[in-house]
């Protein structure tokens, strides 16, 4: 950039914005990912499939280019992570790790294509789900595990191994936390390190219960592990082309619907749940809508499918509860293909897809807590409307919520719906139909996965759509896994000013 045509101030804050510590940071991620390429790789000499050496290459790519990040970015002396840096890591990482995650696919037996690799490797790592290949039953095992492990990674393993590398650093690495996780909350625990332990230890003990549970309810071991990886990060990436309708198996439908809520819920509550701090689970106010929604989407459904006779008892109850709960919490698993029931199930399940989890969680969505205060937001204004000299706050959890607490919200409701707009229409330019356009819309940017309709519904993948498609749900992904204002405020020049 030639900074000589900027203002002296404009150029002096370009100048001084230091790029060593996202450099050295990035580094260690890609050298992190390029070993954990090593684990599919060595899955599939065992297997005999001969796909290794595309895992062992794309290793290779990944580490040098890491190591040579991280060496051309550390420094001794101690340094914090300023609010520039934060936002240009925070969206860099995904970008980034997306770019080299996608080797393995396109050198591998699945034979993708770039844009459709870095598709499927951003829908990974945003646990997005949504996916661009076809004949998964066919696909060698290393790369069904890596897709798994891709999703096990975006859930909280990445921002979490970033914390835990930023001390080792000398960068503090709290900022890069509340960047992505979109927890406003105060801190749970004192020290990044302390974050990161607590969520990595959360994570791989609930990983690893969602993994026997799916051994006992009858998957061998391979499908178990790399399904609690795509359960437990609400991900939704399957081994077979018919995701869990494959097994016919009813208990296997219900450990995914327990496990879809568990990685929905706020992490923090796991946290402090390792340190004997259990009831918050209960008087958690997000928790209870969160329940409180999926409860009323599931017996909205579950009658219209008796009324309608698609069916009845507990088919129809497993059908609603455990389509409801992967779309609600932004899985994508599929048990049956809801999109055989009709328009108005259609309608139901086009605004389920909205919700999202909760703060915290691995879930994307708008998030239970803003439809909350959204909810209480339009009901203050009817109320002030109809009686102007009242006073009536805003309360959520029993306290009342500051008014830039609320605007923030609607703000972030009407940036969110604006962005699913854009990118639905635009879609819809590129020749989509409008149900097309408009599921595949929101699938994306909500971090569900599949859609709705014949092309990108459960029953489908995004593999049809042209490139240019691909491309802008790419996009569309990673801005609603980071929550659209963390990407965005990149391109603000009035933020790099100040």
């Amino acid at each position: 950039m030639n900074t000589a045509r900027l203002p002296a101030v404009e150029a002096q804050a370009l100048s001084t914005l230091n790029l060593r510590p996202v450099a050295a940071t990035l580094g260690i991620l890609l050298a992190i990912l390029g070993v954990s390429m090593l684990l599919p790789a060595f899955v599939d000499f065992a297997a005999r499939s001969g796909g290794h050496q595309s895992f062992i290459g794309a290793a290779a790519v990944t580490i040098f280019v890491g190591v040579l990040l991280w060496m051309s970015g550390r420094e001794h002396k101690v340094q914090k992570l300023d609010l520039r840096q934060a936002f240009l890591l925070t969206s860099s990482v995904w970008i980034v790790l997306a770019l080299f995650a996608a080797l393995p696919l396109m050198w591998g037996s699945s034979q993708l294509s770039f844009t459709k690799a870095v598709f499927e490797a951003m829908s990974g790592l945003t646990t997005t789900g949504a996916s661009t290949m076809s004949g998964l039953d066919a696909q060698a095992p290393g790369i069904l595990l890596w897709r798994a492990l891709l999703h096990w990674f975006g859930g909280v393993g990445i921002i979490a191994i970033a914390i835990a590398v930023l001390p080792v650093l000398s960068i503090g690495g709290m900022q890069l936390f509340r960047m992505e996780s979109s927890d406003k909350s105060d801190k749970f625990l004192p020290r990044a390190g302390a974050v990161a332990k607590g969520l990595l230890t959360a994570y791989l003990l609930l990983t690893l219960l969602c993994a026997v549970a799916y051994a006992m309810a009858g998957l061998g071991t391979f499908d178990a592990v790399t399904l609690a990886m795509s359960t437990l990060s609400t991900g939704g990436f399957a081994n077979s082309d018919y995701s869990l309708s494959v097994f016919k198996n009813p208990a296997v439908d219900y450990v995914a619907i327990v496990f879809m809520i568990v990685g929905a819920l706020p992490f923090p509550l796991y946290v402090r749940a390792l340190s004997g701090d259990t009831r918050r689970f209960i008087t958690h106010s997000e928790v209870r809508v969160f329940l409180g929604l999926i409860l009323f989407f599931t017996a909205l459904s579950f009658v219209q499918q008796v009324f309608q006779g698609i069916a009845s008892g507990e088919t129809a109850l497993r059908g609603a509860l455990f389509t409801v709960v992967s779309l609600m919490t932004t899985t994508g698993l599929m048990a049956v293909d809801y999109t055989n029931w009709g328009p108005l199930s259609d309608a139901i399940f086009f605004v389920v897809m909205f919700l999202g989890g909760c703060t915290g969680s691995t879930s994307g969505g708008l998030k239970a807590m803003r439809i909350a205060i959204t909810g209480k937001a339009i009901r203050q204004h009817l109320k002030r409307v109809s009686f102007r000299s009242g006073v009536f706050p805003v309360r959520y959890g029993g306290a009342p919520v500051a008014d830039d607490v609320v605007a923030s919200v609607l703000g972030f409701v009407f940036l969110f719906i604006f962005t699913f707009l854009v990118a639905a229409i635009g879609l819809n330019l590129m020749g989509l139909d409008i149900v097309t356009a408009f599921s595949a819309a929101i699938a994306c940017l909500a971090n569900v996965g599949p859609g709705l309709g014949p092309v990108v519904g459960p029953a489908s993948n995004f593999g049809s759509l042209p490139d240019a498609a691909i491309w802008l749900l790419t996009l569309t992904m990673m801005l609603g896994r980071l929550e659209i204002l963390t990407v965005l405020v990149l391109v603000l020049p009035r933020f790099w000013n100040r």
